[in-house]
């Protein structure tokens, strides 16, 4: 039986005509963890592996989840030093799988979701070295001269965190499920970033959801590749620095808000030391911290009730991971925003 969101005879016979030397037949395997864009494990008969790349199965906004884009992005930075998997092709035929989608090579090593990952795969002075390559791939990215890889299209340079609240205000309410049950948090925490935002400096590429688990690790705790491309734009680097603050649980902190809690393993570098090391990798100011950690907290409840609103509409193809937590999750997250922003 197909995986739901592959059309395995498409699929197949589109491998055949523009992967070098594919053997039929393919498995596809759904790799679960994102939620949103669906990542298929593509697997020949002779072991070649690719990852495929797709939108969720159903209610997708009209301005999200555009493959083409995300492969674009991908490309541009395949021959910079930021570590990206090497993209293969891009179908824009929705008549062969349903939705466009793209292949990009497999790229093998550790993606760290829990702590007994991390103490499984790796020795205490490995662990000790995760951390400042997270640093510094971030900063190599933020590095990255965007007309110089042909991406100074992509989006406006500047005006960033204005868009970004206006972006996702509007598709926060767009994927409100029952409005009776929404407390205005969202909307309170949105107008109170809007009259903060601080002087953006310069433009970057800005991945929009860096954080570990978006990366996979190799052997020796350096980033082989950054995934999930899927909210990439142009702006202000700091808002990635925000929200890595946000996912990066310190080995001696509470449990993380947002259930990622590899950066908690006994080893790990802290939250301020991975900050110090982008700080002096990339050379920027990193004093508004605060500022960007509070709209990453509120971005990602943003964020969060999209996937909520897919999920209950059946978008998981497969993907069967509760969800039922996810409101009390949101209020959360806006509630923490709320707090950062005061406290920054």
């Amino acid at each position: 039986m197909d995986p739901r969101g592959i059309d395995q005879p498409n699929v197949t016979a589109w491998f055949e005509a523009n992967v070098p030397d594919v053997k039929a037949p393919l498995e596809f395997t759904l790799i679960a963890g994102g939620r949103s864009n669906l990542t298929f494990r593509v697997t020949d008969s002779a072991g070649h592996e690719w990852a495929l790349r797709r939108p969720p199965v159903s209610h997708v906004l009209p301005t999200a989840h555009d493959m083409a884009r995300e492969h674009r992005i991908i490309t541009a930075l395949g021959p910079t030093p930021v570590p990206v998997p090497i993209t293969v092709g891009l179908c824009t035929d929705p008549e062969v799988n349903g939705a466009p989608f793209y292949v990009m090579e497999f790229v093998n090593g550790h993606i760290l979701r829990g702590a007994g990952a991390v103490a499984e795969a790796f020795d205490p002075a490995t662990i000790g070295a995760i951390g400042a390559s997270i640093a510094d791939t971030l900063a190599t990215l933020h590095a990255v001269d965007v007309e110089a890889v042909g991406l100074g299209d992509l989006a406006r340079h500047e005006g960033y965190i204005d868009r970004q609240l206006r972006r996702w205000s509007q598709q926060f309410h767009d994927m409100l499920v029952n409005d009776e049950d929404y407390d205005g948090i969202v909307d309170e925490v949105g107008k109170e970033l809007a009259a903060n935002i601080p002087e953006q400096k310069g433009v970057s590429i800005v991945h929009g959801d860096y954080r570990l688990d978006n990366t996979v690790i190799g052997d020796d705790g350096k980033v082989r590749a950054i995934l999930d491309w899927e909210i990439c734009t142009l702006g202000d680097a700091m808002a990635d620095v925000g929200v890595l603050m946000c996912y990066w649980n310190d080995p001696s902190g509470p449990n993380s808000l947002l259930g990622v809690s590899a950066t908690s393993s006994r080893g790990m570098a802290t939250k301020e030391q991975v900050l110090a090391r982008y700080a002096e990798t990339s050379g920027r100011d990193v004093s508004a911290v605060g500022f960007y950690t509070a709209f990453g907290y509120w971005k990602l409840a943003c964020i969060l009730q999209g996937v909520y609103c897919r999920y209950l509409n059946g978008a998981g193809a497969g993907d069967s991971a509760p969800v039922d937590q996810y409101p009390d999750q949101i209020r959360r997250l806006a509630q923490t925003a709320a707090t950062s922003l005061a406290t920054r």
